[in-house]
């Protein structure tokens, strides 16, 4: 039996790669569930996405046509929240953070006091189980919307989550724009997240962290276009949760074995391994720190590097 998180790789070892400790820092609720698990609930058989979509807006299109039909209501996010954190407790995450769209504050019958007692009490449910970490989060899109920038300020007030994320297309919204959202929620002690160099490029990776004072960053693979970006980024201990599979499949990257986080990490920029939509992209944890081992993009030890750093 390997002995360690490194030798089941090179093992091939599937219980010990699935029962080492990992952390999932980039996910989003409403898309956390394994889609076998959505079909059984609902009794069908649900369309799978394309193995390439043009972006953001080709995604969209999929959920649109496949999913939401059968998930935009409350009674479906509440199952799939449920599930999400059930397998990824499967998975031997240990620490989740998943993203509760603010959005959701329309379907619930109580809003943002429904939104939010759900999330204390699915924290509650799993504790000792999973360390699950409420995320709030809201798309770039949403900057417009009145009563959905209400909901969220008043959520960075509740206590309730640890974090917030800002996702959608750079150009949707300026990192100014938000910037007192951000100021208020590391007021209230939130760790600062955003979606940034996706799809843009290092110099806006960089201009985000620093308008918006972020944490971590939602993918960033853009910063490896730019060595003093890596660097800059190195230096200032700035995390990027990085999702390989949906980097490929909406044309972020031409594929696994090109995918810049290994540049990345050439470079000491601290990565993590992370799923973004499970639902859509099929792949655990796990099966991302496989790929990356199969596709001879890190070796075994380093993928072990990568792990135990994140957990720390």
């Amino acid at each position: 039996m390997p002995s360690s998180f490194a030798e089941a790789l090179a093992a091939g070892d599937t219980a010990d790669i699935r029962s080492a400790a990992k952390v999932d820092l980039h996910s989003h609720l409403y898309f956390a569930a394994p889609i076998v698990d959505v079909e059984r609930w609902l009794g069908h058989a649900i369309d799978r996405p394309p193995p390439r979509m043009d972006g953001l807006d080709g995604m969209r299109a999929y959920a649109r046509q496949a999913i939401d039909p059968y998930m935009d209501n409350w009674t479906a996010f509440e199952f799939v929240a449920n599930a999400a954190v059930r397998h990824a407790q499967s998975d031997g995450v240990v620490l989740l953070e998943s993203s509760f769209d603010i959005w959701a504050v329309r379907h619930h019958p109580d809003g943002l006091r429904g939104l939010t007692a759900f999330a204390a009490s699915l924290e509650s449910q799993f504790r000792g189980q999973v360390d699950f970490g409420p995320e709030v989060g809201f798309s770039r899109s949403y900057v417009a919307k009145a009563d959905l920038m209400t909901s969220l300020s008043e959520a960075i007030e509740t206590g309730v989550f640890r974090s917030i994320d800002m996702y959608a297309y750079e150009h949707d919204c300026e990192p100014e724009s938000v910037r007192w959202l951000y100021e208020k929620a590391r007021a209230h002690g939130l760790k600062l997240k955003a979606h940034v160099g996706e799809f843009g490029g290092a110099d806006e990776v960089k201009r985000t962290v620093e308008v918006l004072q972020l944490d971590e960053v939602q993918h960033g693979i853009g910063a490896a276009e730019s060595t003093a970006v890596m660097n800059w980024l190195a230096d200032n201990r700035i995390r990027l949760n990085v999702c390989p599979t949906s980097n490929v499949m909406l044309g972020a990257v031409a594929d696994l074995t090109s995918h810049p986080i290994r540049v990345l990490y050439d470079h000491g920029v601290d990565v993590t391994i992370n799923t973004d939509d499970l639902m859509i992209f099929g792949q655990s944890v796990s099966d991302e720190y496989v790929n990356l081992h199969q596709a001879g993009v890190f070796t075994a030890n380093e993928l072990e590097e990568i792990r135990l750093r994140s957990l720390r």
